[in-house]
């Protein structure tokens, strides 16, 4: 299995088979396309509107068919209480059935999945960066100079073929969710395919069995609840939002195993504001820092935006 369907396979769904029952792929979308309702004079002048209308629509539709995530946003779950939980959690599964060894995510690489969008070329890529760094103001308003604690607790699975560690109900939903929301609206605004087919779902995977292909051959076509079971309603810890990251779903992980990252943001209380924009220079995400960092052509896209 290629890296880009073991990747797709972490997001719950192919985007592609989703779309087709998604209301926005049947709905009209002329307001989307810029297109208004005007009475028209005379019949030949209506037809050929209707026939611009009826081509924008089809190539709206076939960008949303094509579309394929493979950028998303990222918060780090790196609280080693909740780490080291999880890989209790995955010895006792492989323990119970060692052919599920290779279905485990690698601790490098947990996160609560934010945001999937679709990036194509490099100049979407530093859209993307820009986006990222105006959600930064958004969030701070959202929070309001406090912390957002995530709580994790318990296990479940998606139709028995992704496991994961459940995000606790909570009054910390209230502002993750506007976070998810204002996300999206803010790379839309972008022009990019952000959000089109996957609804929210606050989730830390722990083991997927697309990652192992030959599971299936061998029998194992589902997660049996009861290799879990004795974790169903384990507290696994506490994780604070500091940070969230652009990362590629496609590219070499990094030698830590997290993912690519292309640029990350800091969020910080109150007390810890950001540092001015001067310096975001380094190419990589860092792990633990009171800046944030993205590629060096953001130092590009700041130009172009004075001489705008």
């Amino acid at each position: 299995m290629s890296e880009k369907e073991e990747m797709s396979e972490e997001f719950e769904a192919n985007p592609v088979d989703s779309l087709i029952n998604m209301p926005l792929a049947t709905i009209d979308i002329k307001d989307d396309v810029g297109i208004t309702d005007v009475p028209q004079r005379n019949s030949k002048r209506s037809k050929e509107n209707e026939c611009i209308k009826s081509d924008q629509i089809k190539k709206r539709k076939r960008k949303l068919k094509d579309y394929q995530p493979n950028y998303f946003l990222s918060i780090p779950v790196t609280n080693r209480e909740i780490t080291g939980g999880i890989k209790i959690l995955q010895k006792a599964i492989v323990q119970q059935d060692k052919r599920l060894a290779k279905a485990m995510v690698g601790d490098g690489s947990f996160h609560i999945t934010l945001l999937v969008m679709q990036l194509l070329n490099e100049d979407e890529v530093n859209i993307g960066i820009g986006a990222l760094l105006e959600l930064k103001p958004f969030i701070e308003e959202i929070l309001q100079g406090r912390h957002l604690t995530l709580p994790f607790q318990g296990i479940d699975t998606f139709g028995n073929q992704v496991g994961f560690v459940k995000l606790a109900e909570g009054d910390h939903m209230y502002p993750l969710l506007e976070i998810a929301e204002t996300a999206k609206r803010t790379f839309q605004e972008k022009g990019i395919l952000a959000g089109e087919s996957i609804s929210f779902k606050p989730h830390l995977t722990f083991m997927k069995l697309s990652k192992a292909r030959m599971l299936r051959k061998n029998g194992v076509k589902k997660i049996d609840p009861e290799l879990y079971e004795k974790f169903i309603n384990h507290r696994f810890g506490e994780e604070m939002l500091r940070r969230i990251d652009l990362c590629s779903m496609l590219k070499k992980k990094r030698s830590d195993g997290y993912y690519h990252c292309e640029c990350s943001i800091v969020v910080e209380s109150e007390k810890k504001r950001a540092m001015p924009l001067l310096g975001i220079y380094l190419k990589e995400c860092k792990s633990a820092s009171s800046q944030d960092f993205c590629t060096p052509v953001f130092i590009a896209i700041l130009c172009t935006i004075a001489k705008i």
